[in-house]
């Protein structure tokens, strides 16, 4: 259950997405740094995170309280309107780890657009891929759960944070 007025995440079985969109009141600049920039995503998402420049291609990891370290690689950047990240979410599989990152066969992406609101900013999240995942209804549901969190999160941390 979310924290805050914006509504819950979503799950669309047909294309095996979770989606979210939230307002936030704070400009698309701050908020484009919370998600993008280690020091703020500490602050709200994954408990520590390492990542390179805000570039595709560059490697990271983001860990969780409970869920351990996951791979991440920036796959897509339209600064300040869009960023893509793909992480392992095959939880406790260290096969999903590999040289090169997270395997596109073991991981989802999850993309946040960013575009001004009269109030802010409106911010969408979309995961996608769970469909390569061994059991996509459970981890949708999982993943929806957390994204109503972990946003309304981002919500406090930024709103509070003005």
């Amino acid at each position: 259950m979310n924290t805050t007025d914006n509504p819950s995440a979503t799950v669309d079985t047909e294309t095996f997405s979770v989606r979210r969109t939230i307002t936030i009141s704070a400009p698309i600049e701050k908020v484009w740094a919370a998600i993008t920039q280690a020091e703020h995503l500490a602050r709200w998402f994954p408990q520590q995170v390492t990542l390179g420049e805000v570039a595709v291609g560059s490697r990271g990891t983001f860990t969780f309280e409970g869920h351990g370290t996951v791979p991440v690689v920036i796959e897509e950047v339209d600064e300040p309107r869009m960023i893509a990240y793909r992480w392992g979410n095959e939880s406790g599989e260290p096969a999903s780890v590999g040289a090169e990152g997270a395997d596109p066969d073991r991981s989802t992406v999850f993309r946040f657009f960013l575009e001004g609101a009269a109030d802010g900013t409106r911010l969408t999240v979309i995961e996608s891929g769970f469909d390569a995942l061994s059991d996509p209804t459970a981890r949708m549901n999982d993943n929806r759960g957390g994204w109503d969190s972990e946003l309304d999160e981002l919500v406090a941390y930024l709103e509070g944070a003005s």
